[in-house]
């Protein structure tokens, strides 16, 4: 039995663009409810929200049921002995796409690509752990020790002025399969800080979306701003995140009890918005 194909990556390869959404309530039982939605892909957050091994388990598991939305998982960091650990821990659990936060240089992103694979006569170096006979979902696939490689995605945030500076290398790197550019850390590295809409951070994203996909490599970005999503899928972002489950629920929520109580509803986000 062949190990699963991860189809997200396969669209990414193809050039085609992908539209998702966060996941940052860390509950299996909202994970479906957004399965159910129709996105392409959702991200369980592993650095800004509440999601330890067993959370993440069960949202994998949640999603599972809908074949048309793709997990992608991202752990609070990558590099490092203890990034080594949280990636391989990640990738057993059933992760087959991973996000990776804060990724400044091409020797970090290529540390990345080792972490996420088996040690193979690919002259990439990997080492990822052997779980040897495993009770969870990979242990009923015989040929997935080998075969695993070929199906992980390798996504890596840029998000301060230094990945900016060292884009090219690090978009370069083989076993990178799509970088995202954080608005939200960028800004705040650029000096505009709670201002990912400000023109000088604009023109870095859009430059830098040009800059990866001039590498063969997939951009993606989070933004609940629509007319923005729209204008970065026009630039040829592919993997593009255009809402946030918590954000929803606040707006919503608010936005409801103000219509039957004396309140303002909450105002939009800011152009450029993110969190």
């Amino acid at each position: 039995m062949q190990t699963p194909v991860n189809a997200f990556k396969q669209t990414l390869a193809a050039g085609q663009p992908q539209i998702g959404l966060w996941l940052g309530l860390a509950n299996a039982y909202s994970a479906e409810i957004c399965a159910g939605a129709g996105f392409d892909w959702l991200l369980i957050d592993g650095e800004h929200a509440p999601n330890g091994l067993t959370d993440i388990l069960s949202q994998l598991q949640a999603i599972a049921a809908y074949p048309g939305t793709h997990a992608v998982a991202r752990v609070p960091m990558g590099y490092g002995h203890q990034g080594a650990v949280l990636i391989k821990q990640y990738l057993d659990l059933g992760v087959q796409t991973l996000l990776v936060p804060m990724v400044d240089t091409a020797e970090q992103a290529a540390e990345l690509v080792r972490a996420t694979r088996y040690p193979q006569d690919d002259g990439q170096g990997g080492i990822r752990g052997m779980a040897g006979a495993r009770a969870s979902r990979w242990g009923r696939y015989p040929q997935y020790a080998k075969e695993a490689n070929q199906q992980v995605c390798l996504l890596v945030q840029a998000e301060t002025t230094e990945a900016l500076r060292n884009l090219d290398a690090i978009a370069s790197t083989p076993g990178v399969h799509g970088v995202f550019i954080g608005p939200a850390d960028l800004s705040a590295s650029m000096g505009h800080v709670g201002n990912p809409g400000h023109p000088e951070v604009q023109a870095a994203i859009e430059d830098s979306i040009a800059r990866i996909r001039q590498a063969g490599k997939a951009p993606g970005i989070l933004t609940s701003d629509e007319a923005q999503a729209r204008h970065y899928l026009t630039l040829g972002a592919q993997f593009v995140a255009v809402g946030l489950d918590t954000q929803i629920l606040v707006r919503q929520t608010s936005a409801l009890a103000a219509k039957f109580k004396d309140v303002a509803p909450p105002p939009a986000p800011a152009k450029g918005s993110v969190y």
